[in-house]
């Protein structure tokens, strides 16, 4: 039987268990937790890639650009605020060889307009920020609780994303976006299934 057609909670495990194939990953997300970021997730493509590696029995790192660390804080939406947590984040993490993209969601709908071309309202959590991701497949962020446990927040299940299909999300991001990340994961992945954007 799929990992898709498990009951949720074993399909909770099954995903923590393949995500912990990803040595870099499981460093990332322990050093994260340090950090202790208000409402922090790892998120985007290291973790849905990670899946897709293991499921097509790739290396379990291979082709990840970078990994998303989001955190929510609104009370100082200063640019300087978020550098100071960028550069915590880059002595926490400074020796590991990939990419940390360390991110506030509460500031995203200040420069969201100049980079895609249509306005974000504001966030109001990490976890509103994820749910606009261009398609539903990415919408998944892990944590490290203090109490060693993994909180997963995943809106639209991981059926998706064990069964690599890709589903698009027309809530923010203009189907220009969708489509150009699509062409680029079919590239790594050609096994993916990409679903077309709604007309």
């Amino acid at each position: 039987m799929g990992i898709a057609r498990l009951p949720v909670d074993e399909q909770l495990e099954a995903l923590r268990s393949t995500l912990s194939r990803n040595e870099t990953l499981t460093e990332v997300l322990a050093r994260a937790a340090r950090l202790d970021l208000p409402g922090w997730y790892l998120t985007a493509g290291c973790v849905f890639q990670t899946v897709w590696n293991v499921v097509t029995g790739r290396p379990p790192a291979e082709g990840i650009k970078d990994y998303d660390l989001f955190y929510f804080d609104d009370t100082d939406l200063s640019p300087e605020a978020e550098l100071k947590v960028i550069q915590a984040g880059e002595t926490a993490l400074h020796d590991l060889p990939v990419v940390v993209d360390i991110r506030n969601e509460a500031r995203v709908h200040l420069w969201y307009e100049d980079d895609f071309g249509v306005p974000c309202p504001p966030y109001t959590s990490t976890e509103a920020a994820i749910d606009s991701f261009a398609a539903t497949t990415c919408c998944v962020g892990i944590r490290l609780e203090a109490d060693g446990r993994w909180r997963v927040y995943a809106p639209h299940g991981l059926a998706d994303v064990f069964n690599l299909v890709v589903r698009p999300n027309p809530v923010l991001a203009p189907g220009s976006v969708y489509e150009a990340k699509t062409r680029r994961w079919r590239e790594r992945w050609p096994e993916l299934t990409v679903l077309p954007w709604p007309e």
